[in-house]
């Protein structure tokens, strides 16, 4: 009740009166008030209704160390809790990831201040979600040198969500993918929000909304734990913001064990000099549980809820000892002791992903299949598909890694989806190979890379041509009608007096191209006449769009391969003229034009 009350409060009174007496009702109900928020605190979050914003995928297990870190001394504008100094290796923030969790902090301090967002909560779900963007392997924008990825939400171990994107932005076209350093999947962040839109949001203001930049991510995750009217320094609304993101209660601890962590001091580190975490597990499938999944460890959760709070009793044990049934490893995932599959207990190794040390993490090199460089007619589809071979140190192919084919934006070319990038995993062999390539309409080369993700493999670029789509063919023209063409000179002839037809090896020829002449009628050799029936140029201006024009040339027949000419004028000769068109394939059709004298002349 005092929660409500306070949070009312603090969203805006009517007035400065009922202020005063909500404040003496506090007052009066503390001790009562405490009471009931300290047992609010330790009731089960109710679960969130629509999708976890990382679809359940799997994240960083790793709890901070078990002694907090004192707070280094301050720099001078560095903002409270933060100082560009030493201290324990984990306390240090890459500084343009640090930067844009206090940048959205203060984004939503200005537009929704009742929900008091900490950016140190940001900065514990980025650690869980991507390990602070892989240690801050950021641009200057905040934009991820390599993208992140989560596991293929297939169903196998967890959420089944079938693509929603196109491979936009995880580049799978079967199975959607947690994307970028806060780990969205790609319908919460184009069409999960309130309004329809999706989370994503600009939170480095270049008009674009894009989950592998850290100021956009960071952002639209302040908008997701803010909503629903959540206030954040009131504990349920915490975690229900937290469970929203990832409903497991192991995600819940891990989270809340970093917040309090960063709460009580950190420093700034340069960009990709962030620690690494190593432990991945996962909650299974969306929903989760809270057997252990990831692992609870030997770490202690350090106040896994309000800031300060002692840890629990039970299976945690002691500070520095392992609870019953876990191993004795700080920081590895152990065993639940309940078991996770039927007829087995402790954890289940997780899938290889490229943060582990085993499967995929192994690749070294990705080595280039075939030695021909790509080609296509411009509309069609590349004969061929870039491939490419994943080893390990020792040269042999390793199997399940991560590839990703990327497409420079500019070119028209497209995967399936009319995505410019997918990722593929490579099969038993080692071989990723990329999906079917179509050609854009332009002519021109471009440069495809393939890219191992999550590892620092160097990239393998496979040079690919577009070229020009060859022109249709036409062997021969004849008119539609045989209708005798007559004007008066100085008068115009009917409106599409002359319509001719275009074949090829008697075929519609559609889209050929036709060069149309008024001649001399030299019998040897016409060449362009100066005088009688001509054409005007539709695209002349001023003066000279009454200028005449006797030679047209890009005329085009319609799919039908019927080609209607520009009106026809006469000056004021009279006479026979001859009306020329032709085709680049030797097609030749003469028309002839009569042209009378005017009466009385």
């Amino acid at each position: 009740m005092a929660a409500t009350i306070r949070r009312r409060l603090q969203r805006g009174a009517a007035s400065t009166a009922v202020a005063a007496l909500v404040l003496a009702a506090l007052t009066a109900s503390q001790a009562p008030a405490a009471t009931e928020a300290a047992a609010a605190r330790k009731q089960k979050p109710a679960p969130p209704a629509d999708t976890p914003i990382d679809g359940g995928s799997a994240y960083f297990t790793d709890r901070p160390p078990l002694h907090r870190p004192a707070p280094p001394r301050e720099a001078h504008g560095t903002g409270q809790g933060t100082a560009l100094g030493t201290g324990p290796a984990e306390a240090g923030l890459p500084a343009t990831v640090l930067a844009a969790y206090k940048k959205a902090a203060s984004a939503i301090d200005a537009s929704d201040p009742g929900c008091r967002l900490p950016w140190q909560l940001l900065a514990g779900i980025g650690k869980v979600e991507s390990g602070q963007a892989r240690g801050g392997a950021v641009d200057a924008e905040g934009t991820t040198l390599q993208p992140i990825l989560g596991p293929q939400l297939n169903g196998h171990g967890f959420a089944r969500i079938t693509d929603t994107d196109g491979g936009r932005y995880d580049g799978d076209l079967t199975h959607d993918r947690a994307v970028g350093p806060m780990q969205f999947i790609p319908s919460t962040w184009s069409n999960g929000g309130l309004d329809g839109t999706g989370w994503g949001a600009d939170g480095n203001g270049d008009g674009k909304k894009d989950p592998n930049n850290v100021f956009d991510a960071a952002l639209a995750a302040g908008r997701y734990l803010c909503a629903g009217d959540r206030d954040l320094s009131v504990q349920g609304d915490l975690d229900r913001a937290i469970l929203g993101y990832n409903h497991s209660e192991d995600y819940l601890r891990t989270v809340l064990s970093w917040y309090t962590f960063y709460r009580h001091g950190t420093h700034e580190v340069p960009d990709g000099r962030g620690v690494l975490p190593v432990h991945r597990g996962g909650t299974g499938k969306s929903g989760g549980d809270s057997t252990g999944r990831t692992g609870s460890g030997a770490y202690q959760d350090h106040g896994s809820g309000t800031p300060g709070r002692k840890p629990g009793k039970g299976g945690s044990g002691k500070p520095g000892k392992p609870g019953k049934g876990q191993h004795n490893h700080p920081g590895k995932p152990g065993g639940s002791g309940t078991g996770d599959t039927p007829g087995g207990t402790g954890t289940p190794k997780p899938e290889p992903t490229p943060q582990t040390p085993t499967g995929p993490a192994r690749l070294t090199a990705l080595e280039r299949v075939g030695d021909k460089d790509l080609s296509a007619t411009a509309g069609t589809e590349f004969a061929a598909s870039p491939r490419v071979r994943a080893k390990d140190a020792a040269g042999k192919a390793v199997a399940g890694a991560p590839v990703r084919f990327a497409l420079p934006t500019t070119t028209g070319a497209r995967f399936p989806g009319d995505a410019t990038a997918v990722t593929v995993t490579t099969d038993k062999d080692g071989l990723a190979t990329a999906p079917t390539l179509r050609a854009g309409d332009k002519a021109g080369a471009f440069t495809i890379r393939a890219t191992a993700v999550g590892r620092t493999a160097p990239a393998v670029a496979f040079g690919a041509t577009v070229k020009a789509k060859p022109a249709p063919k036409a062997d021969k023209l004849a008119r539609t009608s045989d209708k005798e063409l007559t004007a008066t000179a100085g008068q115009a002839f009917a409106e599409d007096a002359v319509e001719v037809e275009a074949t090829y090896q008697g075929k519609i020829a559609a889209g050929a191209a036709v060069t149309a002449t008024m001649v001399t009628d030299d019998p040897k050799k016409p060449v362009e006449n100066d005088k009688g029936p001509y054409f005007k140029d539709p695209e002349a201006t001023g003066g000279d769009k009454d200028k005449p024009v006797r030679t047209l040339t890009g005329l085009t027949t319609d799919a039908n391969g019927l080609l209607k000419l520009p009106k026809i004028y006469t000056d004021r000769h009279a006479g026979t003229f001859l009306l020329r068109l032709t085709t680049a394939d030797g097609a030749v059709l003469t028309v002839k034009l009569k042209v009378a004298a005017p009466a009385g002349s």
